[in-house]
């Protein structure tokens, strides 16, 4: 929708140019810190913008005479910012979990130091849009906390509680593996959490997934490219992390 043509292009940019920092950090001599300093803020800007969308997804577009507004600024509230901050912290905790799991001495010590306060604040934030969700709509309310749905929906917050107590223990344990994978948990149950909770909007408040759906024919041409491209992809993942499995050393990587 045009109501995120901003955020998207932000996005956009925040990762064009994380990558071109990435190259040109990895060539300079006497200017490196300037180009990690530009890969990290685009990296934090491509976090914030992702959390923007999902947040003003997830609340729905304001409207006016049952149409979206298509204002620059529509996707802008307190519950879209507290999902972008959320989102950074999301995926800062992730990268702190795999440096855990990839890396070893001094490197993996600052990441384990960086993973307890990530996993704190993972966690109060996925409370708070936690308890916050149900408080968007009148219908979302009902949907979280009527009899039969209460029971049916319950054990998404329920796992997440259970996960949330085993990252916790990993962490403390000072453990490799599980972080990293308990993350990636804490991540699918967040956005599963969402999807239900919304099921059958897609956008908030009125727009279901049925609306949404594209004609038989372009969902016929779209399954014949992911049923040929999924494979691919899987496959290379696979292949790509069997290349890179185990620990990166230290003095390990391309000369300089």
């Amino acid at each position: 929708m045009s109501s995120l043509y901003l955020p998207v292009l932000l996005m956009l940019i925040a990762l064009i140019f994380r990558g071109v920092a990435f190259e040109f950090r990895f060539k300079a001599e006497r200017a490196r810190w300037l180009w990690g300093l530009a890969f990290h803020l685009g990296s934090l800007l491509a976090a914030f913008a992702q959390g923007l969308m999902l947040g003003a997804t997830v609340e729905g577009m304001p409207l006016q005479g049952g149409k979206y507004l298509s204002g620059a600024f529509a996707f802008f509230s307190p519950f879209s910012m507290l999902t972008g901050v959320a989102v950074v912290f999301g995926y800062a905790l992730l990268g702190a979990s795999w440096l855990v799991l990839k890396t070893e001495g001094r490197l993996q010590r600052i990441a384990f130091d960086l993973t307890r306060p990530l996993m704190l604040a993972v966690i109060a934030f996925m409370l708070l849009v936690s308890a916050w969700l149900p408080f968007l709509s009148s219908r979302l309310m009902e949907r979280w906390f009527t009899g039969a749905s209460f029971l049916y929906l319950s054990p998404v917050p329920i796992l997440a509680a259970l996960n949330a107590v085993l990252l916790w223990r990993a962490v403390m344990k000072n453990r490799e593996l599980e972080p990293f994978i308990l993350s990636l948990c804490f991540f699918a149950l967040g956005f599963l959490g969402l999807v239900v909770g919304m099921w059958p909007n897609i956008v908030p408040p009125t727009m279901t997934i049925w609306d949404a759906a594209a004609s038989t024919s372009s969902q016929t041409f779209a399954l014949v490219g992911a049923l040929v491209m999924l494979p691919a992809v899987v496959g290379y993942t696979i292949y790509s992390y069997r290349v890179f499995r185990g620990k990166v050393r230290a003095g390990a990587g391309y000369a300089h």
